[in-house]
């Protein structure tokens, strides 16, 4: 007690100097949040009447859709705020201001920071901010498909053969592990070549490495923010995720080793060899780089165009008569094209093309799109102030259920895309008829996201989902299992709308 009293008598005699100190503090404190928070003053909160920022975040997590079409609907033409999931604020900003944001430089709001944000990249690794796999996809992936759809198309071929049951009579089949097999098979031959394309540590590495990546990201999520540096690297969930880095490390290095040894003439096409071949003009990675560059390529694309083949499957399945008119036409093209799924081919099966689009129109992957990290203030158009610090975004899914977009936006409209071109070209409108392709981005179904970086591989990918759905409908009659008399739902949670992985679709040999 006489101790305490002692610091009480000297603190009060240096009273006079502590008092004025403690309020400049408090004067800083109290500028840098109204000054923070200033620029947000008056943008409306989705789910005000929640009442507080938990039960906000509970019904993110289970019914973000309700909530953005809400905010959508309340909205349409004005920024709004939504609490996430973890608590975070998000700005929502609705399409008219879709041209202003993209013309915005990265220095301002940023696609790979706010990816680094949201997946936690410090901890799990995820290659972030890399120029190299945009610029290898879009200066050698993609002008090079003309040539590879035939290795493409073989490759697809053969792990249908492969991995489907013989189907003489109806087979329940599990249509999303199938995919995945499939998908990565396909992919494989084309990011990784045939050295290990097929082998069993390459495909268990590349379907297995998204979902570990979702796990440890999940699971850093769940730890307080300033506990991370101290835990988020010995959690269980990210070890095995480094774990998994290094197996890929050590299946790569003997296949890298050769092929730096290799001649010009020698040298294969595909992703692997490019990407090597690019360290020139950006910077020379270490084997270990290289694996960790090929895992993020199976993030990107292996679960993502499994996801939207599955939805399509599930689409087919419960609308089975939907099934001759597009074998028809798949096989009226294909005769005019020697049998082959060339590019010209594709290109002419509008029909398919029009019911995988009406399918992610309606099953989009994601509520929002064009997420972005404000790293420098911008105002939009309206003098609206977007301060730093902020993640935006936009309503995708809210925007594609729109009334004003599309007429009876509930309905599931196989051929609404190919009668929309068919309509513009007779209007003369080119840019429009192809604006509604399934590859195209489009302000009114943004699967592929939207501006500068907007899927650069979804060229590829909408090939290999062409192939692989347009060979199962000219081998296989597809249903719904007895009993089930609706498409599967979805699962929702959160922003994100998957098919469900454990639902099985009826197979049988088409006649």
């Amino acid at each position: 007690m006489p101790a305490v009293l002692a610091v009480l008598d000297a603190l009060q005699g240096r009273l006079p100097l502590v008092v004025p100190t403690l309020a400049a503090v408090l004067v800083v404190f109290i500028a840098q949040y109204v000054l923070n928070r200033t620029p947000l003053v008056g943008v409306p909160l989705v789910g005000q009447d929640l009442g507080s920022d938990e039960k906000r975040r509970q019904t993110y997590f289970a019914n973000a859709s309700g909530l953005y079409l809400e905010g959508y609907k309340k909205f349409k033409d004005s920024v709004w705020r939504i609490v996430t999931s973890n608590k975070f604020t998000v700005i929502v900003v609705p399409p008219k201001y879709l041209e202003e944001l993209r013309k915005l430089p990265d220095d301002v709001v940023s696609f790979d920071d706010a990816i680094a944000q949201t997946m936690h990249a410090k901890y799990t690794e995820l290659p972030t901010g890399n120029n190299l796999i945009p610029h290898t996809i879009k200066t050698s992936l993609t002008p090079s498909l003309v040539r590879l759809n035939p290795t493409i198309s073989d490759e697809v071929d053969d792990s249908i053969r492969k991995e489907m049951p013989p189907c003489d009579d109806w087979t329940s089949v599990n249509i999303n592990q199938k995919l995945l097999r499939i998908v990565a098979l396909v992919s494989g031959r084309v990011f990784i070549g045939t050295e290990l394309s097929r082998s069993e540590e390459y495909l268990d590495a590349a379907i297995n490495y998204t979902v570990e990546l979702m796990n440890a990201r999940n699971a850093v999520e769940k730890v307080r923010s300033w506990m991370r540096p101290f835990v988020a690297h010995r959690l269980p969930e990210v070890k095995a995720l480094r774990e998994r880095l290094a197996a890929a490390d050590r299946f790569m290095r003997p296949v890298v080793a050769a092929r730096q040894k290799m001649s010009d003439d020698e040298k294969p096409n595909d992703m692997l060899q490019w990407i090597m071949d690019g360290q020139i003009k950006f910077k020379q990675y270490t084997t270990e780089e290289l694996a960790r560059l090929q895992l993020a390529l199976s993030f990107a694309a292996i679960h993502t165009t499994t996801l939207t083949a599955t939805n399509v499957f599930y689409s087919l399945a419960a609308y089975p008569h939907y099934t001759s008119e597009l074998r028809d036409e798949i096989r009226t093209i294909l005769a005019e094209h020697n049998g082959a799924f060339t590019s010209a081919a594709l290109q002419a099966m509008k029909k398919l093309d029009s019911f995988i689009k009406e399918t992610m129109r309606l099953y989009p992957p994601g509520e929002v799109t064009f997420t972005r990290k404000v790293n420098k203030p911008f105002q939009l158009s309206n003098g609206q102030l977007i301060p730093a610090g902020v993640l935006i975004e936009v309503p995708a899914g809210a925007i594609s259920r729109d009334p004003e977009v599309f007429e009876k936006p509930d309905e599931f409209d196989p051929w609404r895309f190919s009668r929309m071109r068919e309509q513009a070209r007779a209007k003369g409108e080119v840019e429009v008829a192809a604006q509604n392709q399934f590859v195209s981005v489009n302000p009114g179904v943004m699967t592929f996201g939207w501006g500068r970086h907007a899927c650069p591989g979804r060229f590829f990918a909408a090939n290999e989902i062409k192939m692989i759905v347009a060979n199962f409908i000219l081998s296989y009659d597809m249903r719904l299992p007895e009993g089930v008399t609706e498409r599967y739902p979805n699962i929702v949670f959160g922003t994100q709308n998957i098919p469900d992985p454990t639902k099985e679709l009826l197979f049988k040999r088409a006649a």
